[in-house]
C-alpha cells in the first residue's frame, strides 16, 4: 500500500514537473515571439514580405535556435555602413529573437583576409563566421579549408536552413559558385565601382559650350578613356575655378598601402581591356592577367601567356600615373582608399573614373556641398568608360560581393550557430531595410521593390544600375586566382613603385608578373591544391604570345581614339531597352 502511495506521489511529481517545464517552454516561446514582434514594429518596417510572412520567418529562427540558446559566437566583417548596421542592430535583434549572443566585430578588409589566412593555415578557430569577399573563391575551392554552403545545406545544416532563404533571389550567387558547381559563400552585400560625375556642372550651358568648342564633341558621360582624359584636362586646366573654388577633373589615390592593390585587382585592367572576353571573368586570361588552362593557372607574365605586364596593362598603369599627377588634387598622391573616398563629397571634383558605390550613403548626406536642398544629389553614377583594348563581351568593372564564409576548422556547433546568424542578416524580413541603410543590394526582390523605386531619386543612379542588365559586366575577382591572400599583397608594393615614379609602369609590372609567377611556382611545387593547382607554362617569349589571338594583346598603333560621350538620359534609356 505504501509502495503504491510512493508510486502515485512519483507520478504526481513527474506530472507537475512536466507542467512546469511545459509552462516554462511556453513562457520562453512567448518571450522570443514578443521580441520578434517588437523588432518588426520598430525596425523591420519595410520588407518584400507581408507582416505575417515576417512573423513566420522570425518564428522559424526562434525555433531553429533552441539547441543553441545561451551560446556566444563571434563573427567578423570589414568596416562599411552595411556591416555597421549588422553589428549594431542586426546582432542585437538576432540575440533577442533567438537567445544566441553574437559579437560582430568590424575590422579593416586587409585584417579580415590576414586573420582568415591565419585560421586556414593554423586550424585554430578565430571567428565562427566570416564576411569574406568572394574574391577568394579561387582560393576556397582549391584549398578545401572552407565548407561549401551548398554542402552545409544538404548535410549538417539541412534542418537549419531557412525555408524562405531563396538562393535564386541573390544577384551575386554566381560569384560565389566554384567551377565544381558548389556554392562556397552566401552573399551578404554588394557594391560596384562605377563612374561618378557632377551632373549639375555637366549641364551648365557655358561649360558645355566651352568644351564643345575646344574638343569638338558634347560634354557628357564619357564612353571611352579618351573622353575621360579630355574632360579631366578640361576641368583641371581650362576651368580650374568654379563658384569660387579650385576644382579638379579627376580623383584617385596613390599612397603605398594595401588599398592601392585593390585599386588594381578590383579590375582596373579590365576597364582598359587587358584580359580576354568572358562573363563574369575573362577566359583564358582574366583581369589580373593570369592565364588558366582548364582550371590550372599557368602564368601571369606575357612570356608564359599571361597579361599582367602586357601592353594593355602598361597603358592602363601609365594613364593611372599621368592622371593622378596632372588632374587630381595634389594631396591625392598621398591618400589611401579610405581617405580618398569622401573627397568627391567636398564639392571640388568633376568626375572619378573608379568610384565605389559603397560610398553612396555617405555622399547623400544633406549637409554636403554635392547634395541639393531637397535631398537629391548633384552627382550621378554611370558605367565606367572603356579603354582602347576593351572588346564587347568583356567584363567592364569590379563588383564587391562580401559573403558569409565558414571554415571546416570551426567547431560544428559554433559554425551552425553562426550559419543561423548569417541567414538572419540576409533574410527577406531584414534585407530590404539593410539595403536602404547600407545601399549594398543583394536580392533581386529588394532591388525591384516599391521602396527602392521611391528611394531612387536620391541615390544618383544606383537603383537604375542594379535594375539594368548592365550590372552583369561588373564582377569580383574570379577563379583564375588560386591564392588571393598571397597574390593580392604583391600588387600594392609594385604599383606603388609606378605611382611614386620609382619605376616606369613597364618595370613595375614586369616585377609584379615575375613575383606572381614565383608564387604560382611555389604552389605548384607544394602540390596543395589538387588537380586545379598551378602548373606554369614554359617561357616562350613575348613575341610568340603577342601574336596569338586574345590576351595578351599587342600594343595598338593608336591608344587614343576620338573621344566619345553620351547624354546621361540617353544612357538610362539604353539600359531600359536591354
Amino acid at each position: 500500500m505504501k509502495r503504491n502511495t510512493r508510486y502515485k506521489s512519483s507520478v504526481f511529481i513527474s506530472a507537475i514537473s512536466a507542467i512546469i517545464l511545459s509552462s516554462s517552454a511556453l513562457v520562453e516561446a512567448d518571450q522570443y515571439s514578443d521580441a520578434a514582434k517588437k523588432w518588426l514594429e520598430k525596425e523591420f518596417t519595410v520588407s518584400t514580405l507581408s507582416k505575417d510572412e515576417q512573423l513566420k520567418e522570425m518564428a522559424w529562427f526562434a525555433n531553429a535556435a533552441k539547441d543553441f540558446r545561451g551560446m556566444e559566437i563571434n563573427v567578423v566583417s570589414e568596416t562599411i555602413a552595411t556591416h555597421e548596421y549588422e553589428s549594431k542592430v542586426l546582432a542585437k535583434a538576432f540575440t533577442d529573437i533567438t537567445g544566441i549572443k553574437v559579437t560582430h566585430d568590424l575590422i579593416q578588409e586587409g585584417d579580415v583576409v590576414e586573420k582568415l589566412q591565419t585560421q586556414m593555415q593554423s586550424g585554430r578557430n578565430i571567428y565562427d563566421g566570416w564576411v569574406n569577399d568572394s574574391d577568394l573563391i579561387g582560393t576556397h575551392f582549391r584549398y578545401g579549408k572552407v565548407i561549401a554552403i551548398s554542402d552545409m545545406m544538404a548535410d549538417e545544416a539541412k534542418n537549419l536552413t531557412l525555408p524562405s532563404l531563396d538562393l535564386d533571389d541573390f544577384i551575386g550567387i554566381s560569384f560565389t559558385t566554384g567551377p565544381d558547381g558548389k556554392i562556397y559563400q552566401l552573399p551578404d552585400q554588394q557594391f560596384a565601382n562605377l563612374y561618378w560625375f557632377r551632373a549639375d556642372w555637366f549641364e551648365r550651358p557655358q561649360l558645355k559650350k566651352q568644351f564643345k568648342e575646344k574638343y569638338g564633341y558634347e560634354l557628357g558621360v564619357p564612353v571611352n578613356w579618351s573622353a575621360y582624359e579630355d574632360i579631366a584636362k578640361f576641368f583641371s586646366e581650362d576651368v580650374k575655378n568654379l563658384d569660387g573654388k579650385r576644382i579638379y577633373g579627376h580623383m584617385d589615390y596613390g599612397k603605398k598601402d594595401p588599398s592601392l592593390g585593390w585599386r588594381y585587382t578590383d579590375a582596373w585592367f579590365s576597364m582598359a581591356g587587358a584580359g580576354d572576353k568572358g562573363i563574369p571573368n575573362g577566359l583564358p586570361v582574366d583581369e589580373w592577367g593570369i592565364r588558366v588552362e582548364g582550371c590550372r593557372p599557368v602564368g601571369s607574365s606575357v612570356s608564359r601567356g599571361g597579361a599582367t605586364n602586357g601592353p594593355a596593362a602598361v597603358f592602363a598603369t601609365t594613364k593611372y600615373v599621368d592622371w593622378l599627377r596632372k588632374y587630381a588634387p595634389p594631396q591625392a598622391q598621398g591618400m589611401t582608399f579610405g581617405e580618398a573616398g569622401p573627397v568627391p563629397g567636398q564639392g571640388n571634383i568633376a568626375q572619378q573614373i573608379f568610384w565605389y558605390t559603397a560610398f553612396t550613403a555617405a555622399l547623400t548626406e544633406e549637409s554636403l556641398a554635392v547634395v541639393n536642398d531637397d535631398g537629391t544629389p548633384k552627382w550621378r553614377m554611370a558605367p565606367s568608360p572603356k579603354g582602347p583594348y576593351w572588346e564587347e563581351g568583356m567584363k567592364l568593372g569590379y563588383q564587391d560581393a562580401g559573403s558569409w564564409t565558414f571554415l571546416k576548422s570551426t567547431p560544428k556547433k559554433r559554425r551552425l550557430a553562426a550559419w543561423l546568424y548569417a541567414q538572419f542578416t540576409v533574410a527577406k524580413t531584414v534585407s530590404l531595410k539593410k539595403t536602404l541603410v547600407g545601399l549594398t543590394p543583394i536580392r533581386e526582390s529588394d532591388i525591384n521593390s516599391q521602396a527602392m523605386t521611391e528611394a531612387a531619386p536620391k541615390l544618383g543612379g544606383l537603383v537604375e544600375f542594379y535594375r539594368s542588365p548592365a550590372r552583369l559586366q561588373w564582377s569580383p575577382t574570379g577563379t583564375n586566382v588560386p591564392d588571393y591572400p598571397k597574390l593580392a599583397q604583391l600588387w600594392w608594393q609594385y604599383i606603388a613603385e609606378a605611382a611614386s615614379g620609382e619605376s616606369t609602369p613597364q618595370e613595375a609590372l614586369d616585377g609584379l608578373a615575375k613575383a606572381q609567377d614565383k608564387v604560382l611556382r611555389r604552389l605548384q611545387r607544394a602540390n596543395v591544391q589538387g588537380d586545379c593547382g598551378p602548373k606554369l607554362n614554359p617561357e616562350k617569349g613575348r613575341d610568340y604570345w603577342l601574336k596569338q589571338p586574345g590576351a595578351p594583346k599587342p600594343q595598338l598603333a593608336n591608344e587614343k581614339p576620338p573621344g566619345q560621350t553620351i547624354a546621361y538620359d540617353e544612357l538610362l534609356k539604353s539600359w531600359q531597352q536591354k
